[in-house]
């Protein structure tokens, strides 16, 4: 598979500049220097804590939000530079919460077509024609195109999501927590809609969750974020068979499995570091089990190590292969 989505060096700052009194205003830095490659037809699971920085890249990837620096290339080609939007169809995005990604004044059939308009320039048969298909595709039923977004559940908002993302015909479609707000029983079904919609249209995702049972269920290769950075990245087998970094672990340790007591390193806060005053080394040193003295002078670069180039890990007391 050749690489479809690059992504170097991408940076978010919030904040940050001077007051019209002469003050520095606070600044915080959301994203730090991720770099990461998406192969055409896989799944990139990304996962971390709230507020590592997840949603923050998934707004940049899809253009709801500008880098302050680094470069997103489709193809080969800049998404962030001004001549983009043309390339912008071919990433779309998916929302956490269904019903509110939907505007309430809208019925379902305006919302489908407004990307087949805007995006595809389809005329009035052509969107009949791709309504239609869309229906099919997420097991709507077509008299439902005249109602609107608060008349319907929160798996049938969330299909109807999925149908618009797929109305603009894209070819990366970015899921941020799609089954997070949704009943287990739902989040099944949604799953395996996705499941056979990236078969029969040929997608590439990139999968956005807390939940690790569903990022192994899908994913690929997994990539996890700590303090707006990648630390890990793996195929995902290797990835949950045998981490390298020990936030990875501390996050599988931590994840709620039924009959196992959920566990948690001895001494760790689960805190975030100050986003306003971040910490010189390793953002992960203070929770770290294996810290020494040179995590609190070093931050580690993410970089290959003893299990393969497949597999690297930014920490320079990785965890032992087995």
């Amino acid at each position: 598979m050749s690489d479809m989505l690059e992504i170097r060096d991408l940076t978010r700052r919030f904040g940050g500049g001077r007051t019209i009194f002469g003050t520095t205003k606070p600044q915080l830095t959301a994203v730090r220097g991720v770099s990461l490659d998406l192969k055409r037809g896989e799944t990139l699971g990304i996962v971390g804590e709230s507020g590592c920085g997840k949603s923050t890249l998934a707004r940049m990837l899809v253009g709801l939000d500008r880098p302050s620096e680094g470069a997103i290339r489709l193809d080969g080609k800049d998404l962030t530079e001004g001549g983009a939007k043309a390339l912008a169809a071919r990433v779309q995005y998916v929302f956490q919460d269904p019903v509110s990604s939907l505007n309430p004044r809208h019925t379902i059939r305006q919302i489908l077509e407004a990307p087949m308009k805007h995006l595809l320039r389809l005329n009035g048969s052509e969107r009949k024609k791709r309504l239609a298909d869309l229906c099919e595709a997420v097991n709507l039923n077509p008299d439902f195109l005249v109602r609107y977004p608060h008349e319907f559940s929160g798996g049938q908002a969330q299909r109807i999501g999925i149908a618009r993302a797929l109305a603009a015909e894209p070819d990366v479609v970015v899921l941020d927590e799609p089954v997070s707000a949704l009943d287990v029983s739902v989040q099944a079904q949604v799953l395996n809609l996705l499941d056979r919609l990236k078969r029969e249209r040929d997608l590439t995702y990139v999968f956005i969750s807390h939940d690790l049972a569903v990022i192994e269920s899908v994913a690929t290769r997994v990539a996890v974020m700590y303090f707006g950075r990648v630390v890990e990245t793996a195929p995902s087998r290797k990835l949950f068979a045998a981490p390298l970094h020990p936030y990875t672990d501390l996050l599988l340790n931590s994840a709620p499995v039924p009959g196992k007591q959920r566990l948690r390193a001895g001494g760790d806060t689960g805190e975030l570091p100050d986003p306003y005053n971040p910490p010189s080394g390793c953002a992960f040193a203070e929770r770290c089990p294996r810290v020494e003295e040179d995590c609190r002078r070093i931050d580690p670069p993410l970089e290959a190590k003893a299990r393969g180039d497949d597999h690297r890990a930014a920490c320079l007391h990785p965890l032992p292969a087995d």
